[in-house]
């Protein structure tokens, strides 16, 4: 079959490369690092205005794809921008000491929380040092000793006093280890048993009458020994409590005046005194002579927590959390183990990361986020609320019935980014209602960027900073093109450049080994060559089993002869960073029925729901082009052959309609063409995607075959300006050994395939008989007569 020039497409248009020399450099040593992302303006202008706007709900959403370099543009812009705002200041828990489950969250200036911290310890440090040697000292010892002696004396006065009374009724008062005992007298001496006894009636009763009144009076004397006591005590404790006043009060007044615009911690100071003065003896050793003095207690009380701290004149906070659960983004209460309990108080509490970003930025990736229990709704509640509040996800679900603690909330002000892609984005709109209005600014960045001498030179200067920031030999002028020419292939654009940063990273990284493995300074264009090489090869395994299957003959693909109701179609797969085409065959068959085409793969639930549409379209192509008066009388089926997995898309409809036309016409399609394209319903063919990958997997398969100088791809026109093809497949057609061809319509498609005239219908509205077309239209009469006939021998 002869070659049709018309439609060809001469080796120029196949791969735009740039020219080293417009780039105005010898290597990217001497070139200027670049900012930022450029061709990202509409999103930076976004960003902006998201960071300087006020009021609720301005936090971001940056959507992009990922590897588009998101997190990246995000932190310089950020850190730009936070480098000239203020500094937000520090945040420490203290001890509640009207409510010990409460903790109270004091703010301080920044830096201040340390400072603060090590006052307050220094404080009961010089106490707990200062205060027992004071007590044991001279003075305080003398006033102990003569509250003592005053105690005791009276306490003896007491006793000697109800002696005498009692010696004065004849009764003696000893006092035995066991207590007080009453004995009569008789002349001065105790009173026998027997010579009590032997009293009259009314000397006994004499007797027992002053014996009771004395106990009466040592009973009273022992009901008053518990209240002197206890007053004796009180004054032994006001002595050390006024011991405490006198150091704590002019050491608190220091503190005062240096925290004296803070009146949160001036409270917490005047509580702090007043808790140390009521629990002087916590700071004193035991006295054995007090058996009744209460245990020392901890002084872990006066402690300080700093959850946050900043460095002066540090800007404002740029946070990336990169493994948001709920505890590390609002914090969380640690526990210890004491005695086989889990006990907790305020020194374990511990920030999360919107501590850590307030009054500041919190970066965050959507996905990891979602993925994350509670972590969202946590989130999200913080942004409502304007306050970071410390609960374990079991508290708010009513799962934990422990005592623990309820710290007191910290006041937010923050501005979340949040990192995602369009699904993530479209997902939290349709399924969560308070995402629109936590999320009111959307930052989209641009996947790819216009092409031209300005922008590939912005380009060289992109690679340059990566380059840079990743420590890589300097890439040569010549290297520089060849990696730009790369990003227009991976942009599917050759008027575009891919701005996927990940990619682009990677392959610098790459072609640097090349280098060092070559022993040169400076990377160069074949270095850069071999890295896609060597990638390739990496990548290709399940390429290279599917072009020797095809190879073998197992999966049958022909790229010579032809055959009727059977053409190459071209498919792409998609595995992970793996791309490549797989070379289909699809045929057609037809018969007489009442105008229905058969999907085979949606009817075996393997096509999916673009593909059938793409059926659905060649379909309603075939009832307006021919006939179009009569009904269709022919059942046509279309199929994937050899194809065991799914199938969706529609860039193979023009396939199958050349090969169901040419079913219908009797006209054999030409084998050593493959062809892809989306048709719609006037015959018009439209671009589609993977269009340089489809064209290298059919070139492939020629490769390997034998090529014979007619085999080629069949395009759509509108993919001309996509091609970025491998420079092998540009070589093979500039000698003429492959061919790309560039269609607008189907009739061009069926004229390259068949080797006729599509045709065109005449002034009598008929195709030229000979045409496909004509065939066409002639076999679906013959049909439509067919079922007249049928009808009618039925009737």
């Amino acid at each position: 079959m002869p070659i049709r020039s018309e439609t060809l497409l001469p080796p120029g248009c196949l791969r735009r490369t740039t020219d080293a020399g417009t780039l105005g450099l010898s290597t990217t040593a001497g070139l200027e690092p670049l900012p930022l992302l450029f061709g990202q303006e509409r999103a930076l202008a976004a960003i902006d205005f998201g960071v300087r706007m006020g009021g609720d709900g301005y936090n971001l959403f940056l959507l992009g794809p990922g590897g588009i370099g998101k997190r990246r543009l995000a932190r310089r812009v950020l850190n730009a921008r936070a480098d000239a705002e203020a500094t937000p200041g520090d945040w420490v828990y203290v001890h509640n000491f009207s409510e010990p489950l409460k903790p109270c969250a004091l703010g301080l200036a920044p830096g201040q929380g340390p400072a603060f911290r090590e006052a307050l310890k220094t404080l009961v440090g010089e106490l707990a040092d200062l205060l027992p040697d004071l007590y044991e000292g001279e003075d305080c010892r003398a006033r102990r000793q003569a509250l003592k002696a005053e105690f005791v004396a009276r306490d003896e006065e007491r006793v000697k006093s109800l002696r005498e009374r009692a010696r004065a009724q004849d009764v003696a008062l000893t006092q035995t280890p066991d207590g007080f005992s009453l004995v009569p007298l008789a002349d001065g001496e105790p009173m026998p048993d027997e010579d009590y006894e032997a009293l009259a009636e009314d000397a006994r009763a004499a007797v027992d009458a002053a014996m009771s009144e004395v106990r009466g009076a040592l009973e009273d004397l022992l009901d008053t020994a518990p209240r002197e006591q206890r007053a004796y005590r009180e004054r032994q404790r006001a002595l050390r409590q006024a011991l405490m006043r006198r150091e704590v009060e002019p050491r608190i007044a220091q503190l005062r005046e240096a925290w004296s615009g803070l009146a949160a911690v001036l409270a917490h100071l005047d509580a702090l005194a007043a808790d140390l003065i009521e629990h002087v003896d916590d700071f004193l050793p035991a006295d054995d002579e007090d058996e009744e003095r209460p245990p020392a207690r901890q002084l872990k009380r006066y402690r300080v927590n700093v959850v946050v701290t900043r460095t002066p004149g540090a800007g404002a906070p740029v946070v990336y959390e990169d493994h948001p659960l709920h505890q590390n983004l609002l914090g969380r209460l640690e526990y210890a183990a004491e005695s086989g309990n889990l006990l907790t108080d305020f020194t374990l509490i511990r920030a999360g990361s919107l501590h850590t970003a307030n009054g500041g930025y919190l970066i965050l990736e959507a996905r990891q986020l979602l993925s994350q229990p509670f972590a969202w709704e946590g989130l999200k509640r913080a942004l409502l609320s304007r306050a970071i509040r410390i609960v374990s996800p079991g508290e708010l679900y009513g799962q934990v019935t422990t005592v623990s603690l309820d710290p007191e909330p910290i006041p937010l002000a923050v501005k979340v980014l949040l990192l995602g892609d369009a699904e993530v984005y479209e997902l939290l709109s349709q399924l969560d209602p308070d995402f629109p209005a936590l999320f009111k600014v959307v930052a989209d960045l641009e996947p790819d960027v216009p092409r031209d001498a300005a922008s590939e030179r912005l380009y060289a200067r992109l690679i340059a900073t990566i380059v840079h920031e990743a420590g890589l030999r300097p890439f040569a002028a010549d290297a520089l093109a060849r990696v730009i020419d790369e990003a227009a292939r991976q942009a599917e654009d050759a008027a575009r450049l891919s701005l996927h940063l990940a990619g682009l990273s990677d392959l610098l990284r790459e072609a640097d080994f090349v280098a060092a493995e070559t022993g040169t300074d400076t990377v160069t264009a074949a270095q850069v060559a071999e890295a896609l090489a060597r990638r390739r090869r990496r990548r290709g395994g399940i390429e290279a089993r599917m072009l020797e299957a095809i190879r073998r003959g197992t999966v049958l693909i022909d790229t010579h002869g032809a055959a009727i109701g059977q053409v190459n179609g071209l498919a792409v797969l998609d595995l992970g960073d793996v791309r490549f085409a797989k070379p289909v065959r699809l045929s057609a068959t037809v018969r007489l029925g009442s105008g229905e085409v058969v999907d085979i793969e949606r009817e075996s639930e393997l096509g999916g729901a673009i593909h059938a549409k793409g059926v659905l379209i060649l379909t309603s192509l075939l009832g307006a082009r021919y006939l179009p008066d009569h009904p269709l009388s022919f059942r046509a089926s279309l199929v994937f052959e050899q194809s065991y997995g799914p199938v969706d898309g529609d860039s193979a409809s023009v396939a199958e309609c050349c090969a169901l036309l040419s079913a219908l016409a009797k006209l054999p399609l030409a084998q050593h063409l493959a062809i892809t394209g989306s048709l719609n319903q006037y015959g018009r063919v439209q671009a589609i995607g993977g269009v340089n990958e489809k064209i290298e997997g059919f070139w492939a398969v020629c490769r390997d075959a034998g090529l014979t100088g007619t085999q080629g791809v069949i395009v759509p026109a509108a993919n001309v300006q996509h091609l970025m093809l491998d420079p092998e497949v540009v070589e093979a057609v500039a000698a003429g050994r492959f061919h790309i061809h560039a269609v607008a319509e189907l009739d061009e498609a069926l004229a390259l395939l068949t080797g006729v005239a599509a045709g065109e219908r005449d002034a009598q509205g008929r195709f030229p008989p000979a045409s496909v077309n004509g065939r066409v239209e002639a076999r679906l009469e013959a049909f439509a007569l067919a079922a007249q006939r049928s009808g009618g021998a039925r009737d």
